[in-house]
């Protein structure tokens, strides 16, 4: 099976007044973050959408094996899905979509998704709802191409013609970044999962005490 992994980063960030996409997360990029994850799911073809925010984020992030497709209209709400269809490679069976703010997505999450999808659509289902990533197999192309905005993926997903197949992920829907409430809870949910640091093992004095034989 060839399989397109899909990272959706044109959106823009009017609530932050900065490219979400370069927030600082674990010692790099929100963004660079969730390409480390996208590169770990060994996908085919790996393709990724910018908007506006473009140049800065080609001089500040590693893009090597990423083809990028310009959708500079996508901050007006036109979909970035869209044009990026036309990049994806001819032999693909389907697409792996994920957010570009979504760090918390785990690979593990998504080959069971490509694993166990057994319907055009699958979708991941967390404890506590639906959520990235989502796989939309090449019968879903038509579909996809008829999309106004990229969030009109959900009413696909919801109420589209395709039969959709929820796959369980453990834990709940990853954190993902469109407020700067957002960002604190992401940053604060990153450092409290960070292992404690060993606590110092005392060294104990030989004891004086002395032993009748």
């Amino acid at each position: 099976m060839f399989v397109t992994g899909l990272v959706l980063a044109a959106e823009g960030s009017p609530r932050l007044g900065v490219p979400r996409q370069l927030l600082a997360y674990r010692g790099e990029t929100l963004l660079g973050a969730a390409l480390d994850t996208a590169r770990d799911c060994g996908f085919d073809q790996l393709v990724m959408t910018l908007g506006t925010a473009a140049e800065q984020i080609r001089d500040r992030i590693d893009l090597d094996g990423v083809r990028v497709v310009d959708t500079p209209h996508a901050d007006t709400g036109s979909s970035s899905i869209v044009p990026a269809l036309d990049a994806v490679d001819r032999r693909t069976d389907g697409l792996v979509v994920l957010r570009g703010d979504q760090p918390g997505v785990t690979s593990a999450a998504v080959w069971s998704l490509v694993a166990e999808a057994a319907t055009p659509i699958g979708v991941t289902r967390y404890d506590d709802g639906r959520g990235y990533p989502c796989w939309f197999g090449r019968e879903t192309f038509g579909s996809l191409r008829s999309l106004r905005s990229d969030q009109d993926l959900w009413p696909l997903i919801e109420t589209g013609p395709h039969p959709v197949t929820d796959v369980d992920a453990l834990g709940n829907v990853p954190l993902s970044v469109d407020t700067w409430d957002d960002y604190q809870s992401l940053v604060g949910h990153y450092t409290a999962a960070e292992p404690a640091p060993p606590t110092p093992t005392r060294t104990r004095r030989p004891s004086h005490t002395r032993t009748n034989i």
